[in-house]
């Protein structure tokens, strides 16, 4: 009975294909389409970059390339409510994603709500401190405490 088995567990397992599981997350395609994404946000082609954003988003919900335009072109439309808690929803998934907190903190600041903002803005400057965007967060937060 053992080796009847072994042996159907042994058939089994060489008829199964040996199939390799991508990760959606570091998939290249993915990783096109969410530059893609980002190229369109900051060409404030915001529906478009949602739109694109959104498809690699449906494959990886933590791309940070992804969420940084996702959260540009939310913002982009005034859709603040919206940023807010799609941003929420990617801290969530994943708290180092330093952009979900850089479009959150925009968000807040258009809602007019500075205790938030700054919270966002400071830990955007904890995680990239080096990004682009710091040296404006910097002067804002600045302009903040005079």
């Amino acid at each position: 009975m053992k080796t009847l088995r072994t042996s159907l567990v042994a058939a089994a397992l060489a008829a199964a294909p040996l199939v390799a599981v991508a990760n959606p997350c570091t998939d290249a395609g993915n990783n096109a389409k969410a530059d893609q994404a980002l190229g369109l946000a900051r060409a404030l082609k915001f529906t478009e970059a949602e739109g694109a954003a959104g498809a690699v988003l449906g494959a990886c919900a933590t791309h940070p390339v992804a969420v940084a335009a996702l959260g540009q072109s939310i913002v982009g439309q005034k859709r603040y409510d919206d940023a807010v808690l799609r941003m929420t929803t990617a801290i969530a998934a994943k708290p180092d994603l330093s952009y979900a907190y850089l479009w959150r903190g925009y968000a807040y600041y258009y809602k007019k709500q500075p205790d938030k903002m700054v919270g966002d803005f400071e830990t955007f400057l904890k995680l990239a401190p080096t990004a682009p965007e710091a040296a404006a967060v910097k002067q804002l937060l600045a302009s903040l405490r005079r």
